[in-house]
């Protein structure tokens, strides 16, 4: 199985671009920031200096470890459905599923090697823009060097490879389970059944969300920008929940908005058949919203918030201040640019699989301009539930943040941060989702649907 592992790599090349694309994404940033901790070794970093080039590897560590975990099992899921049929013919003719899984698994960590290793000369000089920045804000000293070693080396590859394996073993998992005949059945149409471990992790994540909101407007009140510590985790991990449970959410409003959408006529019809025979793959392209919309919102909105605070404190132009807000924006940066190539990645290479689908609906009928109205409704769809859920998981931040520095649960804050958030998840879903039915359509519905 690991041979012809390595045989489907070469041979499916393309189908695997978005897996390996998020895990060299992945392991670019893990391996810039993760350089931050040989320089603190290496430079014999001492005092504010040493911590804060800790505090940069360790935070974005973290955080970058479930980001990678969350993207490389969305996308990889969607190429090893897109295999369905393969791997249900695979156990038809007496394949196990144990020697499937050996199979996906050798594929995606020979995947996140390969991306590793293209990732270490990039990561390197991202972590040297990364100290260049910590050296003009005065928060590490013009005399610590740079340097990148063995961790960051260790953290890009054993990050990345584990982060592969565990989302090869547990997409696998989901496919392989269940008879022959019913594995072809789903292949089919495109069904996935909804996985009890992956409902229940996105309710543990909202109720940590929870804890840590309660704890800001209680605990951290008053604790001036020590909140911060647990107001900045809050909306992320409230977006991971939501994430997880996108699934749920997607059925849900495609069963409350069918009869509005039917008013769109054949194309209206088509979204929601799509949205309610596709679930899973329709998830995995509203987790990046969600993320995105959640991540930034609360973390800019949390910033606003401290300035303020510092402002009317007149503390504002402290060099503590800008040193911390120099570090927020650097690490939601990451998280930002990162969830937002991981959109773009997952909606494209979700929509191009679909030449196919689009291809049949053609033959059954369907003109070209209705398949585009109808990904078009996806689209306004699926951006919808995204930056809803992105708000809501927004204030786990934002409203037990306002209570412990503003005193109140709805401070003034500027509104065009949140329209600006919401027009960038717009435009990128959007122009991936629709640029690439665009051109899926272009190919002739006979010569799509044989392919």
């Amino acid at each position: 199985m690991l041979g012809l592992a390595l045989r489907s790599l070469r041979a499916r090349a393309g189908g695997f671009a978005a897996s390996f694309l998020a895990m060299f994404l992945g392991a670019t940033i893990l391996m810039a920031f993760a350089s931050m901790l040989d320089t603190a070794v290496a430079g014999e970093a001492t005092g504010a200096a040493r911590e804060t080039l800790v505090i940069m590897a360790t935070v974005v560590g973290v955080w970058g470890l479930m980001l990678v975990v969350l993207a490389v099992t969305s996308t990889l899921t969607l190429s090893v459905r897109q295999r369905a049929e393969e791997m249900a013919l695979l156990k038809s003719v007496g394949a196990t599923p144990a020697q499937i899984g050996r199979m996906v698994v050798g594929e995606a960590s020979g995947l996140a090697v390969a991306a590793w290793a293209l990732a270490v000369l990039p990561g390197y000089l991202a972590g040297t823009g990364l100290l260049e920045l910590l050296h003009s804000t005065d928060q590490v000293p013009e005399s610590v060097p740079y340097s990148f070693g063995p961790f960051a080396l260790a953290m890009g590859l054993g990050i990345t490879l584990v982060s592969a394996a565990g989302a090869a073993v547990i997409t696998v998992r989901r496919t392989v389970r269940g008879r022959v005949a019913e594995s072809l059945a789903d292949a089919a149409v495109g069904r996935v059944r909804a996985g009890r471990v992956r409902v229940a992790a996105g309710i543990v994540f909202l109720l940590v969300a929870l804890n840590l909101a309660v704890v800001t407007a209680t605990v951290m009140r008053g604790k001036g920008m020590d909140a911060m510590a647990t107001a900045g985790q809050a909306d992320i991990l409230a977006s991971l929940g939501l994430a997880l449970l996108a699934p749920w959410l997607i059925r849900t409003a495609a069963a409350l908005l069918a009869r509005p959408l039917g008013w769109f006529g054949v194309a209206g019809d088509l979204a929601v058949s799509t949205l309610r025979r596709r679930t899973g793959q329709m998830a995995g392209a509203v987790m990046p919203i969600i993320l995105f919309t959640g991540a930034a919102v609360g973390t800019l909105y949390l910033q606003e918030i401290e300035n303020d605070a510092m402002a009317a404190a007149g503390l504002a132009s402290t060099v503590e201040q800008k040193n911390i807000a120099t570090l927020n924006f650097v690490v939601i940066g990451m998280i930002l640019v990162f969830t937002a190539l991981m959109l773009v990645n997952t909606l494209i290479a979700a929509t191009a699989y679909r030449r196919r689908e689009f291809g049949q609906q053609r033959l059954a009928g369907a003109t070209p301009g209705q398949v585009l109205g109808a990904v078009t409704l996806e689209g306004v769809l699926l951006t919808g539930i995204g930056v809803a859920c992105g708000a809501f998981a927004s204030l786990f931040t934002v409203l037990p943040f306002g209570v412990a520095r503003a005193g109140t649960a709805l401070p003034e804050l500027e509104p065009l941060t949140f329209a600006a958030v919401v027009a960038i998840a717009v435009a990128l879903t959007m122009a991936s989702a629709v640029g690439s039915a665009r051109r899926a359509v272009r190919v002739p519905a006979v010569e799509a649907v044989n392919v």
